[in-house]
C-alpha cells in the first residue's frame, strides 16, 4: 500500500504527538530525582547516572526482566494511540 503524502505528513505528526508525550514524562520524571540547584540547574544523583549509563548501552535482549517490564509498561501506555494511527492507514 502506497500512502499519500498527505497521509504520511499525518501519520508523522501524530507520532510526533506520542514521542513528545514520551519525551515529557520522562522529563517530568528525571526533573523528580534530580537536586535543585541554587541557580536552578539540576543534578542527577551519581547512582542514577550509573544505572542508566549501565543501560544506555545495553541492548534490549540483555536487559533484566525488571528493566524489560519497565521498557513494557512505557509502550503500553501509547498503545492505544499508535493502534488508531495505523488503522486509520
Amino acid at each position: 500500500m502506497k500512502l499519500e503524502s498527505k497521509n504520511i505528513k499525518c501519520v508523522i505528526e501524530k507520532l510526533a504527538d506520542i514521542e513528545h508525550g514520551r519525551w515529557s514524562r520522562w522529563q517530568k520524571y528525571l526533573h523528580e530525582q534530580c537536586v535543585t540547584n541554587d541557580d536552578g540547574s539540576l543534578t542527577i544523583p551519581h547512582e542514577l547516572v550509573s544505572r542508566w549509563e549501565k543501560q544506555m548501552t545495553t541492548p534490549y535482549s540483555e536487559l533484566t526482566d525488571e528493566e524489560k517490564q519497565s521498557d513494557r509498561d512505557l509502550v503500553e501506555k501509547d498503545l492505544d494511540k499508535l493502534h488508531r494511527i495505523l488503522r486509520d492507514l
